[in-house]
Parts: C-alpha cells; structure tokens; sequence
C-alpha cells in the first residue's frame, strides 16, 4: 500500500474545496471571485491596466491646467473623457480669470519697454544722484572729495608725426586756423611743441606758394596761444640744422627757409635780433644762403613791417578783385612783351585753375575794345597755346564765352562794332579748334537792318550797326 506526501494531501484538499464551492455559486459570483483572487495575487487584466492609466493621466492634465481651464468650464470625468461646462458669469468669475484678454495679448511692450538686453529703463526716466551710503563696508571718506579727470599721455616722436601730419594736410584744404588750434588743444605736444612749426614749415616746402602762405598764417596764429616765441626760435633752429637733408627733396629749400624767416620776423613772431645771432658763427653753406635771403627781404622794407607778397599773391584764398586785378596786369604785360610762356607761367602762379574763365573774358574784351589787329592776334595765339597746353579747360572756356555774350549789349555801347568783332573771333577761334561747334552757335549776333533810300538801288550796308 502506498502512502500520499503532506503536499499532495494539501493540492487534492484544495481542488476539492474548489470543487465544492462551484457546486453552490453561479457564473456571476464565479467570475467576482476569481476578480478578487487576480487582485490578491497581482494578475491584472490588460484592460483594467489601460483604464487605469487613462484615468491617471487625465487626472495629472486637469491639476496641470486647472487654474488655466478654470474659467473656460473644462473638465475630465472619471472615465477621462472632457465635458465642457458652462460657468456662470459674475463679477468674481472675471477676477479669477488669469488669462489674457486676446490669444496673443494687448500688444503692450514688456515691462513698459523697459525690458530687454541693454535697457536700463523705460524711455524718458531720469535716473536721481546715487547717494553715498556712509554705511556701505567699501566706504572711503576720500571718495568724497576725489575729482575724476581724463589725461592724455603727451606724444612721443614716432605718435607725433602720424598724429599731426594730417591736421596739416587737411589745413591746406580748409584754411582754418581755428579748427587746427582746436585740434591740436586735444592733444598733448608736450616737448615736441618745437616740431610742430619744423613739420608744418617741411610740408609747405613740398606744396605750392599758397601752401607756404597759408604755413606763415599757421604759425602767426598759432603764436601765443599754443606756442611761444622761444619755441618758434628753437623750430627755426631745427630747421637751419636740417638744411642740408631738405635740400636733397626741394633744391630750393635755403631760399625757402630764408622767406620763412623773413615773414616769422615781420609778422612779429620771431625777434629782429635772430638773424644777427648767427653772423660768424655759420658753418654750413645753405643756412648761410638762408640767412642771407632774409636779411635781404627784411632789407626791402621799411622798419620790418610785414611781408605780405613774399609767398606772391596767388591761391585761392585770395579775395577775388585781387585775383581779378593779377589777370588784368597779365594780360597787359602779355601785349608788351608778346612772350606767350611768361604769361603761362604767371597764370599757373596764381594756382586758380577754377578762376581760368576771368582771362577768357578779359581777353576777348580787351579783343572787343581794341582798335587794332593786334591785340586780335595776340589774344588769338594766347588763347591757342593756352588749350593746347591744358591749362585752360574746355569748362572754364566755355564760362568765359557766355559771359562775353551775356554781357555784350552793354560791351555794345562802348564798342559800336563789338558784335561783328565779337562774330569774326569767335569763327577764328572755332577754327583754330580752341572752341566747340555749340559754344560758336551760341554766339549773339545783332540784327541786320536793312536801309533803303533813294538811289541806293535797294542793297544792305556792309556794317552792322
């Protein structure tokens, strides 16, 4: 006979409770039971699961949104679906609403524009004195009475030169004193307030006469505001030292200097005294020319007075009847000496390539005015060789023409035959190709009237008067 194990006693004691209970329940109360065992045991259903999760969910969006959804009635019932209920409006309900009136807002600037990267308030807010606070630990009395001051660290030989070179370049465009004096007040000469006449004087000998006038007029202001005599002396000094090394750039230069020196002297810059410091102690052959043109040039005048003609009068600075007044004189020395580069030479001086049209007027009237055919032929070759050469431009040609034609009814009443003179040049000088075609049928000419008397048989006076 066989004896059962204790486990097998317990499974066949188990089964025949199961048995035994199924016998009295239904299908109902069956299917409720095995629920309970799943749930005892941790066997979920899939479905249960899923349904868990979606309530779950549901739950955590509507403590997400619940201040945001409040006012608009959402909500999520317990098999996660969303009703919408309608709330009713009161007063209280639009105080608790925190949404904003529109979807994207009222269009207002953040923070009244006084948000942003860099902004430090809204516009038109006047920010009051920080006080100091005696309080704060990093306090110092001496903060107080502190005075906070930019300074300009004074320029050095190598700074000096690329700082000071363009003022005076751009000088000699303008012609400002003032502005140079405000520009070099910025900045700190220091010692090398003795380079400053020295570079500027160095410049000029490389430009043109008006440049070496306008240098002169530099210094003459420049004395006694930001420089002293004592410094014009020692830059004038330099410069008798530095003769010979000019001289390799402008042959020139000791005659140059030497007018220098003469102007500095009679505009009062310069001692009368300083040319006698030097006699029997000069060396160097050039700043012996130098000082020799200046003794000369002071010679000339009369007590020192200032020099005004010793730069010539050309420039444009140069008031314009002055100007006017040299081209007159020109062209009178031209008729003298009939030396056509004498006159190219002189009209070059006056460096006024824009005040070129002055001569042509002056030439065709002096033309118009004269008796002769001399004057007709010498203005003609004057003006040819004037093209030809580029000095005088096809604009400048054409300005002094019109004003011939817009003014030759008055010219008229001086000169009865100006308009057939004026007719004769003009085709003369359209052939000689010294003017265009349009510039020649601009010219006026004067009615031709025709006068019939008796006997005449009807023909036209050959004058045009």
């Amino acid at each position: 006979m066989e004896i059962e194990g204790p486990s097998e006693v317990n499974a066949n004691i188990v089964e025949s409770d199961n048995l035994n209970d199924s016998l009295f329940l239904g299908n109902e109360d069956q299917a409720g039971v095995e629920e309970i065992e799943n749930e005892i045991n941790g066997n979920w259903p899939v479905t249960s699961l899923n349904e868990a999760r979606l309530n779950a969910k549901a739950k955590r969006r509507l403590r997400k949104n619940s201040s945001r959804d409040s006012g608009r009635g959402d909500s999520v019932s317990d098999n996660g679906e969303s009703s919408r209920v309608v709330l009713p409006t009161s007063p209280r309900a639009k105080l608790m609403d925190r949404k904003s009136r529109t979807g994207k807002g009222r269009g207002l600037p953040k923070k009244g524009g006084a948000g942003g990267k860099g902004v430090w308030g809204p516009p038109g807010q006047v920010y009051d004195v920080e006080e100091i606070d005696v309080k704060d630990p990093n306090y110092d009395e001496d903060q107080e009475s502190c005075v906070y001051e930019t300074t300009v660290l004074p320029l050095d030989e190598k700074t000096f030169e690329k700082s000071v070179t363009p003022i005076v370049q751009e000088y000699f465009e303008h012609g400002d004193t003032n502005e140079v004096a405000e520009m070099l007040r910025d900045l700190n000469l220091g010692y090398m307030k003795c380079g400053l006449p020295v570079l500027a004087v160095s410049l000029a000998l490389e430009g043109k006469a008006s440049h070496r006038e306008m240098t002169s007029k530099l210094l003459s202001d420049l004395c006694g505001t930001l420089l002293s005599t004592d410094d014009v002396e020692k830059s004038f000094d330099q410069l008798l030292q530095e003769l010979p090394e000019l001289v390799l750039d402008t042959p020139k230069a000791p005659q140059l200097v030497g007018q220098f020196i003469a102007r500095a002297v009679g505009d009062g810059i310069l001692s009368k005294n300083y040319i006698d410091g030097y006699k029997g102690t000069v060396d160097c052959d050039h700043s012996r020319a130098a000082l020799n043109r200046a003794t000369v040039l002071l010679s000339m005048t009369k007590g020192g007075r200032k020099i005004d003609s010793v730069w010539g009068s050309g420039g444009g600075q140069q008031p314009v009847k002055k100007l006017a007044k040299e081209i007159d004189m020109l062209l009178k020395e031209y008729l003298l000496s009939n030396d056509v580069s004498e006159a190219e030479r002189c009209l070059q001086e006056l460096e006024v390539p824009h005040f070129h049209h002055e001569l042509v007027y002056e030439a065709i009237l002096m033309v118009l005015e004269a008796t002769g055919d001399t004057t007709y032929k010498l203005m003609l070759n004057l003006l040819d060789a004037l093209w030809k050469s580029a000095v005088i431009t096809l604009d400048q040609m054409k300005r002094g023409y019109d004003r011939i034609y817009s003014e030759i009814p008055d010219i008229n009443l001086d000169a009865p035959h100006a308009y057939s003179v004026l007719e004769r040049f003009v085709e003369d000088c359209f052939k000689a190709g010294i003017i265009s075609k349009q510039i020649r049928d601009l010219c006026p000419s004067r009615g031709r009237k025709r006068f019939v008397s008796e006997g005449d048989g009807g023909r036209l006076k050959c004058e045009s008067y």
